[in-house]
Parts: C-alpha cells; structure tokens; sequence
C-alpha cells in the first residue's frame, strides 16, 4: 500500500525560550535557520548559544533549505506510517527530521531533498520538514 506523508502528529509544544526563538520564529516564516560560529565559522545544528565545536559565539542564519538524505527509517507500523531521519544541510550539519510529501518506499540515502514546512496538530507550532526534489 501506497502513502504520502503528510500530517504529521506533535506530542506536546515545544517551548521556545530566547536561545531558540528565532529558530521557531524562522519556522513560522518559512526560513530555515541554523546558528554559525563567528570565530571558527563552522554551521551546526541543534541551536546553542555556544559553538560546539570552538565554544566562540554564534549568530542565526538562513539556511538554503537543501540537503541530502543521510539516513531514514520508514515506521510503517505508525497509525499513519511515517518515516523519521538525518538530512546532511548543503550548509554542513546533520539535522534530524521527519520526510514529507512522498511516496515513502520511494525514500533512499543520498536523495536531494528541500525543506518544507508543516503545521502541526493541535495548534503547535510550523516545523521544518525534508520532502525531496
């Protein structure tokens, strides 16, 4: 059987607080944003106020939006099935997420995709997404 991910349940809210506001504000708009390093200027993912590879600052950024599928793996025993994995960001980081908008048996490591961003239930908040190219 065929599905297309596409609704995708939220447990919860997240709760945003100043060191990740702009990425859920970035979200709401429609931007991906990722922090980068102002010293060693590498990107990373997930947001802290502290680069982890140098501990020097960090500053937002906007994100292409592109990436490559490093890993996945397809719950085909959710209620929807859905598939949840790592997409390498063209900007360098590895970022964990679920694939969208796609046949998922169609879904292989090293596939182009984009991000995407979807509601969640109950109200919660836009989260960016990978569905591919």
């Amino acid at each position: 059987m065929a599905y297309v991910a596409r609704k995708i349940p939220f447990v919860g809210t997240p709760e945003t607080n100043p060191e990740t506001k702009p990425f859920f504000d970035g979200s709401a708009a429609g931007k991906l944003m990722i922090r980068r390093c102002t010293k060693c200027k590498k990107a990373h993912w997930y947001p802290r106020s502290l680069c982890p590879y140098c501990f020097g600052e960090c500053e937002w950024e906007q994100a292409s939006g592109k990436g490559t599928i490093y890993t996945f793996s397809v719950m085909e025993r959710g209620n929807p099935p859905y598939a949840i994995g790592y997409v390498t960001l063209a900007e360098g980081p590895k970022m964990l997420t679920n694939f969208v908008d796609c046949e998922l048996k169609d879904l292989k490591i090293g596939q182009d995709v984009t991000v995407t961003f979807v509601q969640t239930e109950n109200d919660g908040p836009t989260m960016p997404m990978f569905k591919p190219v």
